[in-house]
């Protein structure tokens, strides 16, 4: 295995560029957050579950769950683990 030295930024793989979020979807992700957190204080639930919000890694699509707060065991999940499956099935 031959070792290169890199002495220029030339040489350096190119590095797609990061688009920084706007200032509104900030304040919208701020407010989701400080929604479900109001929720999840309010236990609206149950005392044992709370709710959360993520993006499905392969369909980037937002999930939401209900989840044990001692297990971490998902109750419930919208929309179900098959759909978003079948949604990465199809984006192909």
């Amino acid at each position: 295995m031959e070792i290169r030295r890199v002495d220029a930024i030339g040489e350096l793989p190119a590095i797609a560029p990061v688009n920084p979020l706007s200032q509104e979807l900030r304040q919208e992700q701020a407010q989701l957050i400080h929604a479900v957190e109001k929720l999840n204080e309010a236990r609206i639930f149950g005392q044992k579950s709370e709710l959360t919000f993520s993006l499905d890694r392969e369909t980037r699509r937002p999930v939401m769950k209900i989840i044990d707060r001692e297990t971490q065991e998902v109750i419930q999940q919208i929309p179900p683990e098959y759909v978003l499956r079948l949604a990465e099935d199809l984006s192909i």
